[in-house]
């Protein structure tokens, strides 16, 4: 374990090196922070992390740089999330406010996360596997076609045509929706199937054949969007952190038009908990020297999806985990009041 003064040292040069995008020298260290200790106490507390693997000598220079492994404990241990000034608060609950609907929040979030931390952002639309039916609508559009509308708790709204094998009258559309909506109102998708596996058998001759095409056409809609969204945005913003990247971003850019990466990246979308993962603790080789900052979102307790940032190793860890959360929270209540 380190001690409590070489924990300060390593959480200087951190600062330092964030901030500056220089190897840090002792005697730069002693100068801008009040350590308490002469510099030779700070070369040796440095000799000291450095041989630990906490920090490295990128090159010739008296300078240092942390390393994954003193990003990590400096995560762990000593970055506090760092809370955003009233008017950062203010500018992000207008901006969300200012919403239509599930798709606009969503693309509004990215760009938000991207302007605020400066990195790439990654927002995963909720998943409807997670989700529960807030409302089911139909409208006769002609005497054998149906418009059916799905609405769920997270806003999300999904539309379908429904070719009937009969013509419906407006009674029997008004039966079926009412008797549809007692079922599965307030329930989990993936419960939808059984509730509603014997209504046909509750109408009359003429309309089993409908009622049983309009549940086909939900129980489709149902499976066809479980799959996984994501919205990326400001990938632009790594241009700027080129010499962040040891050869070239090209790996970086190219790991992150992978859906199926991205989704690795964010993790388990039902777990809330904010995580970091740093340099090489991500599995794909293309972004060992990015940093992953993400986090769930949802009404109420639960996490129906999460959302993130990605940007390269050199970052200001405790303000991107300040605003990644407050972002995640103001999305959850939005989602709660939709």
């Amino acid at each position: 374990m380190l001690s409590e003064r070489r924990l300060e040292v390593l959480r200087a040069i951190v600062q330092d090196y964030v901030g500056t995008e220089e190897p840090v020298g002792s005697k730069a260290l002693t100068e801008r922070h009040q350590l308490g200790v002469s510099p030779a106490t700070v070369r040796n507390d440095m000799a000291v992390l450095e041989e630990e693997g906490f920090i490295a000598q990128p090159h010739t220079s008296a300078g240092r740089i942390p390393t994954d492994k003193g990003y990590r404990l400096f995560v762990d241990r000593l970055a506090g999330v760092k809370p955003l000034s009233s008017p950062e608060r203010r500018a992000i609950q207008n901006f969300l406010d200012g919403a239509v609907d599930l798709d606009d929040v969503v693309h509004r979030t990215v760009r938000l996360l991207a302007q605020l931390t400066r990195q790439v952002a990654v927002v995963q639309y909720p998943s409807l596997t997670r989700s529960t039916v807030r409302h089911v609508e139909l409208l006769s559009l002609a005497p054998a076609r149906l418009m059916l509308v799905l609405i769920t708790d997270t806003g999300r709204v999904e539309q379908r045509m429904v070719d009937c094998p009969a013509p419906i009258g407006e009674t029997s559309v008004a039966d079926l929706r009412a008797r549809l909506n007692s079922r599965v109102v307030g329930r989990r998708f993936t419960d939808v199937p059984e509730l509603v596996q014997d209504l046909p058998d509750s109408f009359g001759t003429e309309d089993r054949a409908t009622v049983s095409t309009v549940l086909a056409t939900l129980l489709e809609t149902l499976v066809e969007e479980t799959e996984e969204r994501l919205v990326i945005g400001g990938t632009a913003n790594l241009t700027r952190f080129g010499h962040d990247f040891p050869l070239t971003i090209r790996p970086v850019l190219e790991a992150l038009e992978e859906q199926v990466v991205l989704l690795k990246l964010l993790g388990e979308a039902t777990d809330p908990k904010m995580t970091v993962r740093i340099g090489h603790e991500n599995a794909h080789e293309g972004l060992n020297s990015t940093s992953v900052v993400a986090v769930g979102y949802g009404s109420g307790g639960e996490a129906v999806a999460k959302l993130g940032v990605v940007g390269p190793t050199r970052m200001d860890y405790p303000g991107t985990m300040g605003a990644v959360r407050a972002v995640a929270r103001y999305v959850g209540q939005i989602l709660a009041e939709s």
